[in-house]
């Protein structure tokens, strides 16, 4: 049977691309390629890196206050500096850091309106 090795891509629409991608790059350091997205090589990931897909309940409030029925997790390098900086950028964080055996969380609303959750890897 064939089987998934990954997520290849995370594809989801915005008001503005251009605009967002933009201040992706100005406030968490992506860098856009030519097509106007990032690509994110899994040999430049930390050594313990996955991606994780999981269904959530419809009822679900983890994704909470967004409205959308999705959330995106990004890796970082430094979560307090990227919180810092997403912030300074105008983004809303939600909640508080939550740390586990398996890496520091936090989250953001983007300027679209979309909840970003950040994973610094132990």
């Amino acid at each position: 049977m064939a089987k998934v090795l990954g997520v290849g891509g995370i594809f989801f629409k915005t008001q503005d691309p251009k605009k967002l991608i933009d201040w992706y790059a100005q406030h968490l350091g992506v860098e856009i390629n030519e097509h106007g997205g990032v690509q994110f090589h899994f040999k430049d990931a930390p050594k313990d890196a996955m991606t994780v897909f999981s269904p959530f309940p419809a009822d679900t409030e983890y994704f909470d206050p967004a409205k959308n029925d999705f959330m995106i997790n990004l890796i970082v390098d430094d979560l307090d500096g990227a919180l810092a900086q997403v912030k300074q950028g105008g983004a809303e964080i939600v909640g508080e850091i939550e740390e586990y055996d398996y890496g520091r969380f936090g989250w953001f609303i983007d300027p679209e309106g979309n909840k970003i959750e950040l994973w610094q890897i132990p």
